[in-house]
Parts: structure tokens; sequence; C-alpha cells
């Protein structure tokens, strides 16, 4: 096939999906636990996809990596420990790097094919990350980290990809008390949730989920472009409700920090990303009980379940 008219497609639901048109193929890796790809677009530049999920592009990753670290870092005094569990494309670490009082990163990544191939060719994404040298990478199970770690976190972050595979476990009510446990106070959780729009129920769970460990949860709502919809992110705390920031100090830890090559977060933004309109609410509302298994969300296929596609592009689209 000419490498022109190569169209990668994510199905989110059996009656919902989009399409990525590779104008390069520049990886494509089957490690030991997934099947990882690299390639450019001429809208978001160079991009990961994990399994046939997009994961992050060059050009729209601080949609997520953004909100997922500055609103409970800025929200925390100062932050000065975080760990990362999954992130291995390395824009999570980048952004708490950011942080002038950060003086320790620990990323616990499980695949190290995933950190070798961001280290190689997503350079805008993690921006040299890897080798700042208060970050610490370690190769393993991140939910066998958490559970026999004996030091402290200021923030974790769990970075991962969707729960299903490797991951599902990482979405129960049990691993995210695991989490707490090792949360200094007035330490933070952050983490995302879903889609609202395609998988409400799951969305819910996993609120609901975290809700029975924190007792602060503040849910986020970010459309993500690489992702085709509103995704929903959340930061939780035994003790600081981000909200409780308004828009002149949440700029005054900015500069103070030090933040710079912001393209997403900002004083308004802080606040607005936790709004949340009244469909949510209702979704949010409704009797669903945490995660409490091992077993995968309901209402979230793995795409290897989704039947196959067959693409079907008019002819001027492919000129």
């Amino acid at each position: 096939m000419d490498q022109r008219s190569e169209y990668l497609v994510e199905q989110l639901t059996p009656d919902f999906g989009f399409y990525l048109r590779a104008a390069c193929r520049i990886a494509d890796v089957r490690s030991r636990y997934q099947r990882i790809e690299v390639f450019d677009n001429a809208l978001f530049g160079r991009a990961m996809r994990i399994d046939g999920c997009f994961m992050t592009s060059e050009r729209d990753e601080f949609f997520y990596h953004e909100n997922m670290v500055h609103v409970p870092a800025v929200s925390h005094p100062g932050p000065r420990s975080a760990l990362v569990v999954g992130g291995g494309d390395g824009g999570a670490v980048e952004e708490l790097l950011k942080h002038a009082c950060m003086r320790r990163v620990v990323m616990a990544e499980l695949d190290p094919d995933v950190v070798s191939l961001a280290r190689e060719h997503l350079g805008a994404i993690h921006n040299g990350a890897f080798d700042d040298p208060r970050l610490e990478l370690v190769i393993g199970d991140g939910k066998a980290y958490v559970e026999n770690c004996s030091e402290r976190f200021d923030q974790i972050v769990l970075d991962l990809t969707d729960p299903f595979g490797p991951a599902r476990t990482l979405y129960t009510e049990a691993f995210y008390a695991a989490c707490k446990r090792i949360l200094n106070p007035g330490g933070f959780l952050s983490l995302h949730m879903q889609s609202p729009v395609t998988y409400p129920r799951a969305f819910n769970r996993i609120f609901r989920s975290v809700q029975a460990v924190f007792p602060i949860v503040r849910p986020m709502l970010v459309y993500v472009p690489l992702y085709g919809t509103w995704w929903a992110l959340a930061a939780a705390s035994e003790s600081i409700d981000p909200l409780d920031l308004d828009e002149t100090e949440v700029e005054r830890r900015i500069a103070g920090r030090g933040l710079a090559r912001l393209r997403y977060y900002n004083g308004a933004m802080h606040r607005a990303v936790m709004a949340l309109p009244n469909f949510v609410s209702e979704i949010l509302a409704r009797p669903e009980s945490p995660v409490s298994t091992d077993e995968p969300l309901d209402g979230v296929p793995d795409p290897a379940s989704l039947p196959a596609l067959v693409l079907h592009l008019a002819e001027g689209a492919k000129q």
C-alpha cells in the first residue's frame, strides 16, 4: 500500500470511531505486552498508537498532560516528589519536572519498548525528561511497585492505557487505596476516567471507585483532539480541594514555580476544566458500584473484540 493512502482507524464504540492518515509509519513493534506504532500525521505530527488506540501526539499532548499534572500540582503548596505509573511517552514526567520545587520523580512503566520508542521518536513530547537527574525510571509492574513501595510521594499520576489488557487491574478501588497509602499528607492522585460521551458508565464507576477512597475528588473535562471526544480526568486528595484556589493565586503559583511553555493551563483554566455540564453531573449521580474486581470495566471493549472495520473513503480524499 502506498504510505500516503494508509488510514489508521480507532473504533471507540461499535457505532463510533475516527481515523488518522499516516503520512509515514516510523515504527511498528509487538512488545511482550502490546503492539506499539509510531507514525507521522500532517495535523498532529508524530503520534503513538498502542493496541489500536491513539495515545499521544506532538501537537496535542498538552491538552492531556498539562491538566493531568498541573491542576493537582499547583493545588499542592509545594510538591517535592511524584510517582508516575505508566506514562512511558514521558509527557507527564516532563510537566512534573517543570515545577522548581520538584526534587524527585519516579516513573514505573511496564513496557520498556514504549520508553525506548518514545526516547527515540517522541522528543517533542518528553523534551529530554528521561535524561533529567531527578527522574528514576523503574521498568516493571506499576501495581506491584505501588503495593510494595515504602516511599511516600506528594503526587501520584496514573497515566495509563485504557482499562483492558495489562492496565485493567489498575482501575480498581483496591488499587486507588494502595496509592493513597503511599501519599504524603495533603498529597494528590490524578488519573484519567475515560469519556462521559463514549463510556458514561465506565466514567461513573471509575469516579465512584476513587470517591470510595478519597473524600475530595474533582472531575475535569478536556477535549483531547487525538482522542476524538471529551476526556475525563480527576484530581483526588484527602484534604485539599483544587477549587479552593482562585485565578489570582493559581497565576501567582505558576510564576513562583517558574512554570514555562504552558499551552493550555493557566489561572482561568484551572477552574474551568472542573466546571461540569448538567449531563455530566447527571451521569455521576447514577447509582453505579465502584470497580472492586480485576475484571474489565463493563462497556469498555477491548479493540481486539470489536468486528473488523472496512474504511470506505471518497476517491478525492486519497489524492
